[in-house]
């Protein structure tokens, strides 16, 4: 994948999930301080955990200003009191849109998650691949759980963490033999798929009755 095309990735799943860190900022009535730092968080906290698994210090987020800035300037949009009334009268609308940029999110991290890894290590380590995605692509939202009292999506809201393992196995298995960019176009394409199926049909892993 060429670096302008994996920038553009970066900077869809950096949007996408800073919207999501906003709109539960001001669902949660924060100020617009609270509300750009849930933005920022929830974009850039996912890579942050996914470096110091990696031993990449100090986190490229601080290297490169560019994501964190593109978050905050993000929330500071959604902020605005016209988006945040016309979100406010547009109940459904809201919903729609917040589960479309986490699933955005979840997906894009997942594999940008992946091919840093691959980048780095020696190797090519399954598990680690895995987990890598894993947590690039769920670690901002569970911090944006945290920060905003809530308990963390991935153990209440369908199949979250599930939607991005399925995803990170089959960008693990194409890489190899359908190369770079169809394995991350499939792994992220596939995780938007199962997250947005799962609420469509409120597909659940099973839990205590």
């Amino acid at each position: 994948m060429s670096e302008t095309l994996l920038l553009i990735f970066e900077c869809i799943g950096t949007v996408s999930f800073a919207v999501s860190g906003a709109m539960t900022a001001i669902a949660k009535k924060m100020d617009i301080f609270g509300v750009m730092i849930l933005g920022i968080i929830t974009a850039v906290g996912g890579g942050v955990l996914r470096d110091v698994t990696l031993g990449i210090i100090p986190p490229r987020t601080f290297e490169n200003p560019l994501y964190a800035g593109l978050s905050a300037a993000t929330a500071l949009v959604v902020f605005l009191p016209q988006v945040r009334r016309w979100l406010t009268r547009q109940q459904h609308i809201y919903e729609t849109a917040l589960l479309v940029m986490d699933a955005l999110g979840l997906g894009v991290f997942t594999v940008v998650g992946i091919r840093t890894a691959v980048e780095v290590m020696d190797g090519f380590n399954v598990f680690l691949l895995l987990f890598v995605g894993l947590i690039t692509g769920i670690g901002g939202g569970v911090l944006r759980d945290v920060l905003a009292s809530d308990t963390p999506y991935i153990f209440v809201k369908h199949f979250y963490a599930t939607a991005s393992l399925l995803g990170a196995a089959l960008c693990i298995g194409l890489w190899q033999f359908a190369g770079e960019a169809v394995a991350m176009l499939s792994g992220a394409s596939l995780v938007v798929v199962l997250r947005l199926l799962a609420a469509r049909f409120h597909w659940n892993l099973p839990r205590p009755q």
